[in-house]
């Protein structure tokens, strides 16, 4: 045996894939980072790194370039998320007991731009080889899917929608038709750590310290509780948000799972670009009013000084701390509207060319390590932000609002925040997470209505009506 970190990647037909990556979702313990019908699917489990504290990112980042350093790397695709691969989860906060990780799975299929791939990862000695990549990975799926032909073509008997820029200047809410979702019988819901009333106490509480010039905004969260007596099925729920939030990045990573709308971070080669989300409007307020439902949204949303000032902290933070790691930098000038199923957001997009330190560009995870957490689901000033959180939220947030993605050996990667998610604490019960920018102005009820409908995702996903 030995230790030597070896990975094949061979390509896959594209159009042949059975609705894209969201097809390969069938195994509760997947490895999920798709966007319509692109991204990474991972499955099985060859390594595993784990860390606390406020190193998390940076041991995080060695482990991994350690890792890679001198893998057997056979890569006949070579882009974005081929070769080795690792998915992630990391903790909100530097004092969470939980966890954060890294896990490299055996297997991995990719669709992006067209192409597709399979890559088989090891740190045994067998030989590595096509037939052997493409056997292991029906081995997971528990059946023959992907279909060799006498020419060596892969694939099934339906199309795959082209991929487009991954991050679109002004994304609609998507065309996807989907099915009502039966509702899970007997399921029921519980109060988290705080109740409705403590919880918009709370939500006072930081308005009145942001009243004495201690912070301009705070981000707090809340949780509940959903029990699903005929079990959860992750699998089902993460093709349920990848279908109804095509727009979002559809997440499983070891329990957590969710639909975040917010990328704080894509890196390939020297580009790195973010999605940056503050200001929320509940698409059900739109009912019965005058006009079409986005000119609602645009009178409400985008007119609303309120609104504006929350988003306006959000994007100064990101940028802010991008900055010294970039050479080159561009955002909106003004947020569009980003419309989803559930809610519409101000949204703007951030991109940048980055800089090289020392002979070469920062990786994701030290990029992460100066960016987490944004005013946006944290609050600004951070540190002030962070011990108020802590004091009012009576909570852990784990993984909720932190980062979830992947990387490769070449740098790249997608890092959401963890956002629109739950964790599976145990085959029947699921854990929410819902939070809310809270500034001067921010009106308790209105704060708790607004995490009812960032709820309601997941709620769907489970079959549970809200």
């Amino acid at each position: 045996m030995t230790s030597t970190f070896r990975t094949l990647t061979v390509p896959l037909d594209a159009e042949t894939f059975p609705g894209g990556l969201p097809s390969f979702l069938v195994r509760d313990d997947v490895l999920c980072w798709t966007r319509r019908e692109a991204g990474l699917v991972g499955f099985g489990e060859i390594a595993r790194f784990t860390a606390t504290g406020p190193e998390r990112f940076l041991e995080a980042d060695i482990w991994w370039r350690h890792l890679v350093l001198e893998a057997d790397i056979e890569d006949a695709v070579d882009c974005p998320g081929t070769g080795p691969v690792a998915f992630g989860s990391f903790a909100f906060s530097k004092v969470s007991a939980h966890e954060s990780r890294l896990l490299v799975p055996e297997i991995v299929v990719g669709l992006r731009d067209g192409q597709a791939w399979l890559t088989q990862l090891t740190l045994d000695d067998g030989e590595l080889t096509e037939a052997g990549a493409r056997a292991a990975l029906d081995r997971w799926l528990g059946t023959t899917s992907v279909n060799t032909g006498t020419d060596g073509s892969t694939g099934a008997n339906t199309d795959c929608a082209e991929v487009d820029d991954p991050l679109p200047g002004a994304a609609q809410a998507g065309g996807a038709v989907v099915r009502p979702l039966p509702l899970a019988a007997g399921a029921t819901l519980h109060t988290g750590s705080l109740s409705e009333e403590d919880w918009m106490a709370a939500v006072a509480a930081g308005v009145e310290e942001i009243r004495t010039g201690a912070l301009e905004k705070l981000v707090l969260a809340r949780d509940v509780v959903a029990t699903v007596p005929t079990g959860v099925n992750a699998a089902a729920v993460l093709r349920e948000l990848s279908a109804r939030y095509r727009e979002c990045w559809t997440y499983g990573v070891d329990g957590l799972v969710g639909a975040t709308p917010e990328m704080l971070i894509q890196v390939e080669g020297r580009t790195a670009q973010a999605r940056v989300l503050a200001g929320t409007l509940d698409r059900r307020d739109a009912d019965g009013k005058a006009g079409s439902p986005m000119e609602f949204a645009e009178r409400v949303l985008a007119g609303s000084e309120k609104q504006r000032h929350e988003h306006d902290i959000a994007i100064q933070s990101l940028t802010t701390q991008l900055a010294p790691f970039s050479e080159a930098m561009n955002a909106h000038s003004e947020p569009f509207i980003l419309e989803l199923p559930n809610v519409w957001h101000l949204a703007s997009d951030v991109k940048a060319e980055l800089a090289e330190v020392e002979g070469h560009v920062p990786t994701c995870l030290a990029l992460i390590n100066a960016l987490h957490p944004t005013a946006a689901v944290c609050g600004t000033p951070t540190t002030v932000a962070g011990a108020l959180i802590r004091k009012l939220e009576h909570l852990d947030r784990g993984p909720y609002a932190g980062p979830v993605g992947w990387l490769d050996a070449a740098g790249n990667g997608e890092w959401g925040i963890a956002l629109r998610g739950a964790v599976i604490e145990s085959p029947q019960t699921v854990r929410l997470y819902a939070g809310c920018g809270v500034v001067d102005g921010s009106v308790p009820e209105t704060e708790l209505a607004e995490t009812w409908a960032k709820f309601r995702p997941m709620l769907e996903s489970l079959g549970i009506s809200s």
